[in-house]
């Protein structure tokens, strides 16, 4: 669970420290009043993109600290994996943004990448935006939403594998099948390649550590200059008197001033214990300066060796991370020219078996991803029946490519597959952007979202505005599923609809305030009074009057009754 959120010069908001509960947490506020910002601050802890933009103007960098609890088994044995100390079931990740760029991530304490809150984001939270409907119009994702249904990650991961096999020997052929002249030409380009490459020697997961190991060197030699120049100022140097001298010389003359205890009582001694103070400190900093693992070198020579991987990664169009493999790959293409005229119809006979082979692992997928489309189907139109869409059928049609002969593969097989909906009875099916609005889009992806998380680990779920186009009845069925998804977990919500705000078990109002010409943003948990006014406004505007507190109350009533109901 997100238990806690702390926000520092993101945008509007100077400071916040939210602190989430279990259960349906409902966000509500004026437009613009920072509601999109505490999502870009989640976004931030999950290791996506973030503009320097977001940083509150006049700072010279923000950050945002997450404390998780009761993390499922999958997330905590990933951060152990990836050597971060995880002694329960918790992790604290925090992000510093910089104006330069930079970015400072830790997890539980230890230097972090980008990349390793990537890879972790997926099974900490979820995040549902207001534009996700729109992304069911894109028939080339529909695929990747069966597949997550079916479960077919581990079958996906086996297939590229072979997919990637079948296309080196492809590029081995096609190398065999040169001229002479384009062959020995070729040979010269991937010898100096390999020899190139050789020589980085680039091991796996070089890059990801470098990055680290750079960034906990910059924070340490920032830390360093830190600590020198405040001892400098404290403790003086051969050049210059410190605080603590100029502070012991007072106390000198201080002391030769007889009567001084009459005219300021107590100075003598606030004196000294000034100097005892700054002895302390001085003490203090210089220890933690002399405990700094700094080596200007070891960052200089990390330094020349990303710009190396870097260069490496910009002349062979690949990522950094991806030149060890792309070496493998020249190896196998270099020794198949090599020995090119033992090899070829070795090579087309091994093309041969590996192809049929490729193509089997594609039918299974396509058998796998048949018999879940019928339960998908059947799943989701439940889902639309509760969702105030009763005449609501939807399928996902699957095509195929059923010979061998001449096919063409793709990294997720031979399928492409779309989904097809029908929402009036009598109508027949027909492709989602065809028959769709933009409430009932909201309302099928609320409905694919209840379906495809039942078996995610995933204890936390986000829904940014996804009500958007929906109001009335529609609105509260909306409500009312979104309530039951926190059954199984925590889930918090960005609306303005009061039919969906009076289900919440928990109800945070997002307010904007000016002050000495600059803006604030605040987030609080409202009580029972606060609650009543939040919906009174998200009725009936700013003029809150008795009958639309009388309405709000109503809402809450019958919003208690339904969750009695649901529980009993």
């Amino acid at each position: 669970m997100l238990r806690s959120l702390s926000i520092e010069n993101i945008a509007v908001i100077e400071r916040a420290d939210i602190d989430f509960e279990d259960g349906f947490s409902v966000l509500s506020g004026e437009t613009g009043a920072g509601k999109s910002i505490i999502i870009d601050s989640i976004n931030a802890i999950l290791g996506f993109r973030v503009s320097r933009e977001l940083i509150r103007t006049g700072m010279s960098s923000a950050s945002v600290t997450a404390y998780f609890d009761r993390v499922n088994n999958k997330a905590i044995e990933k951060a152990r994996e990836m050597g971060f100390d995880c002694h329960d079931d918790t992790l604290l990740i925090r992000r510093e943004m910089h104006l330069d760029g930079r970015n400072v991530c830790r997890i539980n304490g230890k230097p972090a990448v980008l990349s390793m809150l990537r890879e972790l984001s997926g099974m900490l939270v979820n995040v549902h935006g207001q534009h996700d409907g729109q992304s069911l119009l894109d028939e080339n994702l529909h695929i990747d939403y069966l597949d997550v249904f079916a479960g077919l990650q581990p079958d996906l991961e086996v297939f590229s594998e072979e997919y990637d096999a079948l296309l080196q020997l492809n590029r081995n052929i096609k190398a065999l099948s040169l001229s002479n002249a384009e062959k020995e030409k070729r040979i010269a380009q991937l010898s100096d390649y390999v020899s190139e490459l050789r020589e980085a020697s680039v091991a796996e997961g070089e890059y990801q550590s470098l990055l680290t190991l750079r960034s906990t060197l910059l924070r340490s030699e920032k830390v360093g200059t830190t600590l020198s120049a405040a001892m400098q100022l404290i403790s003086g140097d051969d050049d210059n008197e410190g605080a603590l001298t100029k502070v012991s010389e007072s106390i000198k003359i201080l002391a030769g001033c007889t009567g001084i205890e009459n005219e300021v009582p107590g100075a003598l001694n606030i004196s000294k214990d000034i100097e005892a103070l700054l002895s302390d400190l001085s003490s203090e900093l210089s220890s933690a300066f002399f405990k700094i693992d700094f080596s200007a070198e070891q960052l200089s020579d990390t330094e020349k060796r990303l710009d190396e991987m870097i260069a490496l990664s910009e002349k062979h169009k690949a990522e950094p991370d991806m030149l060890p493999k792309l070496l493998k790959e020249f190896e196998s293409e270099l020794d198949a020219l090599l020995n090119s005229e033992d090899n070829l119809e070795e090579l087309k006979e091994q093309y041969s078996k590996r192809r049929s082979h490729v193509f089997s692992l594609a039918k299974q997928l396509t058998q796998k991803r048949t018999e879940a489309s019928e339960r998908l189907s059947e799943l989701v139109r439940e889902e639309l029946v509760q969702l105030d869409m009763p005449s609501a059928k939807m399928a996902a049609e699957i095509i195929s490519q059923e010979s061998p002969k001449g096919v063409r593969f793709t990294r997720k097989g031979i399928d492409t597959v779309r989904f097809l909906l029908s929402t009036n009875k009598g109508e027949s099916l027909k492709p989602l952007s065809k028959v769709a609005s933009g409430g009932e889009l909201s309302r099928i992806m609320l409905a694919l979202k209840k379906v495809l998380s039942a078996g995610e680990p995933v204890c936390t779920a986000i829904f940014d505005e996804i009500d958007t186009g929906v109001s009335g009845r529609a609105a509260n069925k909306v409500g009312q599923k979104l309530y039951e998804i926190s059954g199984g977990r925590q889930v918090l919500c960005i609306t303005h609809l009061p039919q969906i705000a009076c289900l919440a078990d928990h109800h945070y109002r997002i307010s904007k305030s000016e002050e000495n010409e600059r803006t604030y943003t605040k987030v609080e948990n409202l009580d029972e009074k606060g609650r009543l006014e939040e919906l009174s406004r998200l009725t009936s505007g700013m003029n809150i009057t008795k009958a639309s507190l009388e309405g709000a109350a109503d809402m809450l009533a019958i919003a208690r009754e339904y969750k009695k109901n649901l529980t009993n």
